[in-house]
């Protein structure tokens, strides 16, 4: 049974504030996830002043402002992270963040994180992905907005300035808030794994947790899901995002999947193999027979409980002499 890697996405759901980061940590915690997420980065280094906001972020917002004003409000200081990664040590939680510009990556590489996620919009980012795979740190990559060929450069800058394949997974991604059922596509899980030769898991944008529950169901072993502690908070992904309780449901119901998923090698089970008896049938007598008679299919018939011939030996016993005296719905011995 595989242990599925639970990422807990905070994001910028705290809006700057770190005691709201601080929170978001301890219900990540209890929610049962393995890691709690955040952003890094410095606005300036990350945005011009001339990108505008994406279509979900005004319309989550209820406002259209520059994409770097917006971003300048939410993001937390530098000095915060190696605090909360002390905090999420304290509280028993893995830590990490998502760098979104080379400082930041210098910044979050003392950390001590387990490994890097690179967000879907930084995998065309080459000085991005070169430093990333200088540290020599596992890297798990989304992959959303990408074609395979894409994916597959990405990989190359990563392999060739360093870092070993074995050391990569994906998730597969659609860079959408909230994504659309129609394009979920939780199939290009597979074909990704079979292209690439790397594990893949998904990175979930949809509302709800029935997606994240059945990509687990297809061989997801890492799920990336955002959460809040309030939908109705002013942000750009507050809305899109599970609050404490729905998170809680969605990891319970993977931690029942995994279980669920089992072997793949089919065989009689510990809880059902009592119910053999119970629930299969065996040869009976239809009437009463008398020693010496011969079976027949008008003597015999097939009934509850199992526990005597089975049925499968029905042409074997048809035309042998009965041993002893049977009455109807006795168990037939040979």
């Amino acid at each position: 049974m595989s242990h599925t890697v639970i990422i807990a996405e905070a994001g910028v759901n705290h809006n700057g504030n770190f005691e709201l980061a601080k929170k978001l940590i301890l219900a990540a915690k209890e929610a049962g996830a393995d890691y709690v997420k955040f952003q890094t980065g410095k606005p300036e280094l990350v945005i011009s002043r001339f990108a505008a906001m994406a279509d979900y972020q005004k319309r989550n917002i209820g406002k259209a402002e520059s994409q770097l004003d917006m971003v300048r409000k939410i993001l937390l200081r530098f000095e915060d992270f190696p605090l909360l990664a002390d905090y999420c040590c304290e509280v028993g939680i893995k830590f990490l963040s998502t760098a979104f510009d080379l400082s930041s990556i210098d910044l979050l590489n003392t950390l001590n994180m387990d490994f890097w996620k690179i967000p879907s919009g930084e995998i065309t980012n080459y000085p991005y992905l070169k430093k990333i795979a200088q540290t020599r740190k596992p890297v798990i990559m989304s992959t959303g907005m990408c074609e395979m060929d894409e994916i597959q450069s990405a990989i190359n800058v990563l392999t060739s300035n360093g870092l070993p394949k074995d050391q990569i997974q994906l998730l597969h991604c659609n860079t959408e808030y909230p994504t659309p059922m129609a394009d979920v596509n939780l199939s290009a899980i597979k074909e990704m794994r079979h292209r690439f030769d790397l594990p893949v898991g998904y990175s979930d944008h949809t509302q709800g947790i029935e997606v994240s529950i059945a990509a687990v169901a297809m061989g997801a072993r890492v799920i990336e899901k955002h959460f809040t502690l309030d939908k109705k908070m002013e942000g750009p992904d507050h809305k899109v995002s599970l609050e404490p309780a729905e998170l809680k449901s969605m990891i319970t119901a993977i931690r029942n999947i995994e279980q669920a998923i089992g072997t793949g090698h089919k065989t009689v089970s510990a809880s059902e193999s009592k119910n053999k008896a119970i629930a299969r049938k065996s040869i009976v007598a239809a009437q009463n027979i008398k020693k010496g008679d011969v079976f027949t299919e008008k003597n015999l018939t097939v009934k509850r409980p199992g526990n005597g011939i089975s049925p499968m030996r029905w042409e074997a016993v048809m035309g042998m002499t009965a041993i002893r005296d049977f009455g109807e719905d006795e168990l037939i011995e040979l």
